[in-house]
């Protein structure tokens, strides 16, 4: 380690950002803030007021930002970010007329567009912005399950490939037919063979004439 003190500010936002606020602030508090920058030290400031604000101490949060350099006429990268901090703390404690005059107050020397403050100033009085209203129409036409501007158009080909083809559909029909005269003619042939004729069999006389089993009777019986 060097000995500077100028990375404080980004490890700081970097445990904040892994969950860990009460580091950031831990991180803060070691600080020896006379030999910071005063660029270094305003941003160290600005994420261990995030992270009080993370801990649920929001009116903590409020108290650390409001520092001489808050109402002070320079207009460096720092200052608009501590400006645009301190009108979002006062915005969670519920003070909505003081943030709307601090995201004023740090649009007016966000000349980079550093932040949103413009933007959260326009929300706080209440006005759509032209882009927001439009996908928010495009979202209610399209309704729940319709074709919205992410949503694909089903695909002509993928439709058309799940639809029989005449020629197969009709090739497919003849052989159902000859596969049910088949199996007709076959239940005929059985029913004959296994019914045959209803006098029985007949048996041949001497004479060619054939026998039945009624003139049989006649014979056995002498009459």
């Amino acid at each position: 380690m060097t000995g500077l003190q100028s990375h404080l500010a980004v490890l700081a936002d970097c445990e904040r950002a892994l969950g860990r606020p009460e580091r950031a602030v831990d991180l803060y508090r070691g600080a020896d803030r006379k030999e910071l920058d005063r660029a270094v030290a305003g941003e160290l400031l600005i994420v261990a007021a995030g992270a009080r604000g993370d801990l649920g101490q929001k009116d903590a949060a409020v108290a650390m930002l409001q520092v001489p350099e808050l109402t002070g006429e320079a207009a460096e990268p720092w200052t608009v970010r501590l400006r645009y901090a301190y009108a979002d703390a006062l915005l969670a404690v519920g003070r909505r007329e003081e943030a709307r005059e601090w995201f004023s107050r740090a649009a007016e020397v966000d000349t980079d567009g550093a932040t949103d403050a413009a933007e959260r100033l326009l929300e706080l009085d209440g006005v759509m912005i032209e882009g927001d209203e439009e996908e928010d129409v495009e979202d209610v036409a399209a309704g729940p399950g319709g074709l919205g501007t992410g949503s694909e158009e089903p695909d002509a080909e993928s439709v058309d490939g799940d639809m029989p083809d005449a020629d197969s559909a009709g090739a497919r029909d003849g052989a159902d037919d000859a596969s049910d005269d088949a199996s007709v003619g076959s239940a005929d042939d059985t029913s004959e063979a296994g019914t045959g004729d209803p006098s029985g069999p007949s048996t041949q006389r001497p004479g060619g004439d054939p026998e039945s089993p009624a003139d049989g009777d006649e014979a056995g019986t002498g009459k």
